[in-house]
């Protein structure tokens, strides 16, 4: 059997897979499934599925491991799983980012970090034989847990929300609206993975723990983190995490404006319109919500489906926006209160607050 050297990132990949969070999905893709989705954002059985999941090596590696039936994954010095190798393969990478990103732009956080991967892919089934401990793995939920967590109380409409930021009061309206219409809310922040100047973990667990415990009501959220890395891919990646969320056991999805983007790569609402596209085919139900913002004249949080002043009173309207909020932490700033809450900025305090080396 061969031995495979792998980082925290990609064994995140591993557990996933295992797990069941990227179901249909359940091992590294071999080359004519990574080729379907990449072209078609289906696998060769015609399923949606947007992204590559992929276990990139150099090509010393491939041709060392190359035709071996067995190859152990090794994480921190231990065996954590094993692959059952089955394809390795190169790809255009130019050609695959254009595809997957929108962009061959190496500016662009996603498609850097897919150019700096190995040269080569190995494709196969996996099984994990053991789980890594990490420094915030007791707020983990699998894919089992919630669904377990969920039939016991019976509840039918349970709304995902997937996030990446420290909470601030567009995302509270938007857990509202949800709340509103469905039994429970599955809170499920992104912690793996990010760029340098996103948001730390425990910044993110810190303050969704004061908004749940201090302003939701008892009992109708579920909090978990989601170890997985950030692909940046925008409306793709809008369309991944629909279909993580369903296999946790939610039958609703938000998805709100710029929907896993960065920068001006994508427009506010194309992860709306491409998921149009796969409407009745995700296994789950997709809340399609304008992004809130402050409007003065209304006094609160609103958005162009409920406020006419965008247009007619633009000077009346704060957008709110994690990077916003970011900005103004970065600079050593309070924010308005309007557009975070205190308390909240308040928990930050003591906490590392961004990520200053995006390196896995």
């Amino acid at each position: 059997m061969g031995e495979l050297q792998i980082g925290t990132t990609q064994y995140l990949e591993l557990e996933k897979l295992a797990l069941g969070a990227f179901a249909p999905v359940e091992g590294f893709m071999n080359e004519d499934a990574f080729a379907s989705v990449v072209e078609t954002m289906r696998l060769p059985d015609g399923t949606v599925f947007p992204l590559p999941i992929a276990l990139a090596v150099d090509g010393d590696t491939a041709r060392r491991l190359r035709g071996l039936p067995r190859v152990a994954l090794v994480h921190g010095g231990e065996q954590v799983g094993t692959l059952i190798p089955d394809s390795c393969f190169t790809c255009d990478k130019e050609a695959v980012a254009q595809k997957v990103f929108g962009t061959v732009d190496a500016r662009h956080p996603g498609v850097s970090d897919f150019y700096a991967t190995g040269s080569h892919m190995l494709g196969g089934a996996v099984q994990l034989h053991r789980r890594v401990l990490f420094e915030f793995s007791d707020y983990e939920l699998s894919p089992a847990d919630v669904q377990r967590y969920v039939r016991a109380r019976g509840w039918r409409r349970v709304v995902g929300f997937q996030t990446r930021n420290v909470p601030h009061r567009a995302h509270e309206y938007l857990q509202r609206v949800a709340l509103e219409q469905a039994d429970a809310i599955f809170i499920q922040p992104l912690v793996g993975k990010k760029k340098y100047g996103d948001y730390t973990p425990a910044a993110i667990i810190a303050g969704y723990r004061t908004l749940i415990d201090r302003y939701y009501p008892k009992g109708r959220v579920i909090f978990g983190i989601l170890s997985t890395y950030m692909r940046y891919a925008g409306p793709r990646e809008a369309v991944f995490h629909a279909i993580i969320r369903r296999n946790y056991g939610c039958s609703h999805f938000i998805v709100g404006r710029d929907h896993a983007g960065v920068g001006s790569y994508y427009g506010p609402y194309d992860a709306h319109t491409l998921l149009r596209r796969f409407e009745g085919e995700l296994g789950i139900a997709i809340m399609p919500l304008h992004g809130p913002y402050h409007c003065r004249v209304c006094d609160g949080i609103v958005t162009e489906q409920t406020c006419p002043h965008r247009d007619t009173d633009p000077a009346a309207v704060t957008e709110i926006s994690g990077t916003d909020m970011r900005a103004l932490l970065i600079a050593g700033r309070t924010p308005d209160p309007r557009f975070m809450r205190a308390d909240v900025v308040e928990s930050l305090q003591g906490v590392p607050l961004f990520i200053q080396d995006a390196a896995a």
